[in-house]
């Protein structure tokens, strides 16, 4: 198998009994550990509300078409948006009939608050931030921004389960926060998200709009007073979007080691930036902003010479990765605005290295060595 860029980390005991939970009380859909997971994520992250969804790109999607909705946008208003990212950030603001205008972004590889504030218009309506790696960048001067212009948040928080920000979960200035528990993220249920709105009112409608515009769930009618309540109205043409019982049971479990695990993995970090020292020539790494204690879901470095690069650590059964190619590249969003210079630079440099609980400090060595011989060219210069 040689060394993966990410290999999920089960405390399988632990989910098999959350599981078993579900299968001896016969409820595996809606409601349960659903409700279970919500509560404990609300404890966890300290944010008031959270709606246990199916994946993260239908928490975005829903978060930018309620966002819409609750503050009457027109088709085409923008929204300030990153091209360095996974396409369903991006999707989910052309889904809702609106239009991603790109930032660039800086250093840390998030929103360059610089280039923010160049591109806000009377067109613009709200930015998505994205905690990319789970770096928070200057998530704090992208909140002013938004406030000084009237502009909604929405964060995009799919890497960043378990980022700590000045010792706080970041989120509570913005209008909706998206986590992924996708298979190979740092909190994995094999697939499902989390979508917190500041509003409780906003949180009422996702799970209406979630369970196909039914105004009351499954569950809310069977524990209602011990009587199955069969009729519900229908408020929306919605989707089937809530989470099932099974993936929050695996949440529930694996909630418990989030923490330790972050922390093993800033310790890869650790290693890898040792290993690296004195050759930022040829590599280099991505900073952490101030304060910032990541979940540390990626370690990226930029190197000049990418293709090769992957082709030698292929070549010993290493299998780094590329987060991501920029947006601007794919033909629904190349007539969105000006390009972003240092975005594209990253996007022709990047690599993600192996970043999951299996990887010794050995492995780091290694990998690091041969990213090191592999590295030829020295970096080109450019402005963030």
């Amino acid at each position: 198998m040689g060394i993966q860029l990410f290999k999920p980390h089960y405390e399988i005991e632990e989910c098999l009994k959350e599981i078993r939970d579900c299968l001896e009380k016969g409820w595996t859909g809606l409601g349960y550990k659903t409700v279970e997971f919500e509560k404990a994520w609300k404890e966890y992250t300290r944010l008031p509300f959270a709606y246990h969804v199916n994946s993260a790109t239908i928490g975005l999607y829903f978060a930018v078409d309620i966002l819409k909705e609750r503050y009457g946008w027109s088709d085409g208003d923008e929204i300030i948006t990153t091209p360095l990212t996974f396409v369903s950030t991006n999707h989910a603001i052309l889904k809702s009939n609106l239009t991603p205008v790109f930032a660039d972004i800086d250093e840390t590889l998030c929103l360059s608050p610089h280039s923010v504030r160049e591109k806000v218009t009377e067109k613009s309506r709200a930015v998505m931030f994205v905690g990319m790696g789970g770096n928070t960048g200057n998530y704090k001067e992208i909140v002013e921004i938004c406030k000084e212009n009237g502009l909604a948040l929405i964060l995009d928080a799919a890497h960043m389960a378990g980022t700590r920000l000045n010792g706080e979960i970041p989120g509570k200035e913005a209008e909706a926060v998206i986590y992924s528990f996708q298979a190979v993220k740092n909190l994995p249920t094999a697939d499902s998200g989390m979508l917190c709105f500041r509003d409780g009112d906003l949180d009422a409608i996702a799970r209406k709009k979630g369970w196909l515009g039914i105004n009351k769930d499954t569950y809310t009618r069977t524990s209602d007073a011990g009587n199955y309540k069969w009729r519900y109205e229908v408020d929306y043409v919605g989707d089937k979007a809530h989470g099932n019982s099974v993936m929050a049971a695996i949440g529930l479990a694996q909630l418990k080691f989030l923490d330790r695990d972050n922390a093993y993995r800033r310790q890869i970090a650790t290693w890898y930036r040792e290993q690296l020292q004195g050759h930022e020539e040829y590599i280099r790494t991505i900073p952490i902003a101030k304060g910032c204690e990541s979940s540390t879901h990626l370690f990226q470095v930029l190197v000049n010479n990418r293709d090769e690069v992957m082709m030698r650590l292929n070549s010993q059964d290493i299998f780094p990765g590329v987060h991501y190619t920029n947006n601007q590249k794919y033909s629904m969003y190349r007539d969105k605005g000006k390009k972003c210079p240092y975005a594209e630079y990253v996007s022709e440099h990047v690599i993600s290295l192996p970043m999951h609980m299996e990887l010794t400090y050995e492995d780091v060595i290694y990998i690091s060595k041969l990213l090191v011989e592999s590295a030829e060219y020295k970096l080109d210069g450019i402005d963030k």
